[in-house]
């Protein structure tokens, strides 16, 4: 799933590429995308793209005079840019193509979802806020206003694992299951920690670790283009989807915990003082 960093050098990409230029045609090519009707698509078309935004997770293309563009790639879907698309309509039902979106000048984007579980979501709306993902969305971990205080705020009394309060995009948004992983690897934490023990020391190098983690992920992926984003994400990660490797701290073995619908990665030596965790279903952890 794209994370944080991944959305952010999107939006930077498409900054560059859309900014300044007219929409000519959306063309919705699934029909379980697009989870609004008012306004309408074509209200898109014949408007020029103004601004580029990342809300978490979300992208935001904003048009002006007109609605927003807002897209959420979820687990399987991504952006592939063309710098000239296909000519003729989509066929429908064939492949992965989910919605296509077309400039003046010929080139434009295709958003894709892979597998059987269609939750890629793009919304047209007059205001980002319309959308409920965004507007139940904690603050920005990579906001200037983010401190240290603010981070032990939103876990006090927080009472569930670090592992699923990092992930709750209502209480800090953009991070996913792996930048979790990286974040608890960096600040040699385990998953399963209550998230309101930690002692200020603690809270010091939980948010030390969180900026640090997301911020050198930001600055890997500038300027890499939109196809070879999840390629830079996968190599830069040290624990996430390693399972059985060593660990590039310690040299331990990574290992792994398994739920319903995901997995965690971990370090036993240098997060759980070298006791494995018990690998169970437990879902409500991650919820």
């Amino acid at each position: 799933m794209p994370e944080l960093p991944e959305v952010e050098a999107l939006m930077d990409f498409l900054t560059e590429h859309l900014a300044g230029h007219e929409i000519v045609r959306v063309l919705p090519v699934a029909i379980s995308v697009l989870k609004t009707y008012d306004p309408p698509v074509t209200a898109l078309e014949g408007r020029e793209v103004v601004a580029v935004r990342r809300y978490g997770k979300f992208l935001d293309v904003e048009t002006d005079g007109g609605p927003h563009l807002v897209t959420h790639l979820a687990r399987a879907g991504w952006l592939h840019w063309k710098d000239r698309l296909p000519d003729g309509m989509p066929r429908p039902g064939k492949g992965p193509l989910a919605l296509r979106v077309a400039l003046e000048t010929g080139a434009g984007f295709d958003l894709t979802e892979a597998g059987t579980q269609k939750k890629l979501a793009v919304y047209v709306v007059h205001d980002p806020q319309d959308v409920p993902g965004v507007a139940r969305l904690g603050p920005d971990p990579l906001a200037h206003d983010f401190d240290e205080a603010r981070l032990a705020e939103l876990l006090a009394g927080e009472r569930r694992r670090l592992k699923g309060a990092l992930r709750d995009q209502s209480l800090i948004a953009g991070v996913g299951n792996a930048y979790s992983d990286e974040i608890l690897h960096a600040a040699r934490m385990s998953p399963f920690k209550l998230a309101a023990s930690l002692t200020p020391a603690e809270t010091h190098t939980l948010y030390e670790a969180l900026r640090t983690t997301l911020t050198d992920a930001v600055e890997r992926s500038h300027g890499v283009a939109a196809g070879r984003l999840k390629a830079e994400k996968k190599s830069g990660l040290r624990v996430h989807g390693r399972t059985g490797e060593p660990c590039p701290v310690c040299g331990d073995t990574i290992r792994e915990v398994s739920f319903s619908d995901s997995s965690l990665q971990y370090c036993p030596t240098c997060q759980t003082n070298g006791k494995p965790l018990a690998d169970r279903r437990l879902s409500r952890l991650l919820k």
